[in-house]
């Protein structure tokens, strides 16, 4: 009883100070020791340093280089401009007309290319902004755009996607970021043709009631500048990342003889090194073709670096107060709980994953939790190992966007626009369509068997 109470308070917990602002840094420790204390089980200081820290370890023991060349790649891509030069190029070719569909479009690019979900927020305001204003697009919308490009189909299920999400389950279930293409591809339809539908039709709607752009000001918007690489050679990183990491996946490390040398060194092949490789290779490549547009090439790289810190600290710390969460004997309730479903084991995966997303406000730190203490339940199911990735991570970008998501508050805070006055078309996008699409892929795996 105690236990299940100390679940809910830390929750709520977490979930209110998270959306007034408090650093996950400092509240996620303090709520898992609060956790510990309420349930009487171990000592808080016991449970901080001997199940929290182990916990936030291991996630960045895992995951840091993903983010350390994710990062760097993308603060490369906003300072030379190459951002800047492809959302550009997407907007005009669009029109006006499709200023939404051009936002979305642009950032779905952007992001599915390696650039980092926090970086295409602040890379794709002033261009998405700009383009909204002209056409006269009410602004609320923008944040909903951003997300539907950023936070939902290129994030979890278009199959290849370098965003770590994506690489997260390869060190568990032995597969590889083009995991279950088939299912990726119908959920990335789903939730990109879906969101577009609803973006127009809501412009439509507030636009028929007479609402316009809105007078916004302090925006710092500027016309869109000249001083940038040509398109040609802001997109050939991407490709770079494309190409590599599709040769490196499907060929490379599938050679018996690399595979051979992995095994004989006590270890096998981890599905985050080619997204690595590849993110490295375009980082040399843009410091050498794009440098006359770095003003400081060290400077760049070491605030690239840096600013992959606070991102996987963050979800690191999450994933610590997952980790005294799930260690808790009314944890193991509601696991076997979710585990004893009469339901088919494909529906059990995507419930207790969203579940785990929502608690925490972060589909990565969600999913850490996931495979960290359900993977073992989860292989023993009757599910293919592609098919479980796919599916797990669709269903980790649901629940994950409530109020209290730091990416959310972050891409709110960026845009200059309110909880009120966005966030419904926020939740159908980022909320409503991955479970949807979550809910239509597990079927079709279920009856078909096809992924």
């Amino acid at each position: 009883m105690l236990g299940t109470l100390a679940i809910i308070v830390t929750l709520i917990a977490l979930m209110y100070f998270a959306y007034r602002g408090v650093t996950v840094l400092i509240l996620a420790p303090i709520l898992a020791m609060v956790a510990v204390l309420i349930s009487g089980e171990i000592p808080s200081l016991y449970a901080l340093s001997n199940v929290f820290m182990p916990a936030a370890v291991g996630y960045v023991g895992n995951y840091l280089p993903v983010f350390l060349a994710g990062a760097i790649f993308g603060k490369l891509m906003g300072v030379t401009g190459a951002a800047s030069a492809i959302a550009d190029f997407i907007a005009i070719k669009f029109g006006e007309k499709r200023a939404l569909t051009a936002v979305v479009v642009a950032t779905a690019l952007l992001t599915y290319g390696g650039v980092s979900l926090f970086v295409v927020v602040f890379a794709m305001y002033p261009i998405g902004a700009t383009l909204l204003r002209r056409a006269n697009v009410p602004k609320r919308l923008l944040p909903a755009a951003i997300a539907l490009g950023a936070f939902t189909f290129t994030m979890t299920a278009l199959p290849g996607s370098p965003q770590y999400i994506n690489t997260m389950p390869t060190v568990f279930f032995n597969t590889d970021i083009y995991a279950a293409p088939i299912l990726g591809i119908i959920a990335s339809a789903i939730m990109l043709f879906g969101g577009i539908y609803y973006l127009n039709w809501r412009s439509a709607r507030l636009i028929a009631k007479g609402e316009g752009y809105g007078d916004h000001k302090n925006e710092n918007l500027h016309d869109i500048d000249d001083n940038i690489p040509k398109f040609g050679l802001s997109v050939t990183p991407i490709f770079i990342v494309f190409i590599l990491n599709f040769i490196l996946t499907n060929w490379y490390f599938k050679l018996p003889s690399v595979i051979d040398t992995y095994k004989k060194a006590g270890g096998g092949v981890n599905g985050t090194w080619p997204v690595i490789i590849a993110l490295a290779v375009a980082i040399i490549f843009i410091i050498i073709t794009m440098r006359k547009f770095i003003p400081n090439k060290n400077k760049t790289v070491f605030d690239g670096a840096v600013g992959s810190l606070l991102p996987i600290f963050n979800t690191a710390s999450e994933v610590g107060y997952g980790g005294v969460i799930s260690s808790m004997a009314a944890f193991a309730t509601i696991k076997a709980g979710i585990v004893a479903m009469d339901i088919p084991s494909v529906f059990k995966v995507g419930i207790s994953t969203t579940l785990l997303a929502g608690i925490v406000g972060s589909s990565s730190g969600g999913t850490a939790i996931a495979l960290e203490v359900l993977s073992d339940e989860f292989m023993m199911m009757d599910i293919a190992p592609e098919a479980l990735h796919r599916i797990m991570i669709i269903a980790a970008g649901g629940l994950d966007s409530l109020p209290h998501c730091g990416a959310i508050i972050t891409l709110l805070a960026v845009t200059q626009l309110t909880h009120k006055e966005s966030y419904k078309d926020i939740a159908v996008n980022t909320i409503a369509l991955p479970l949807l699409a979550a809910l239509v892929v597990s079927v079709f795996y279920l009856v078909t068997g096809i992924y």
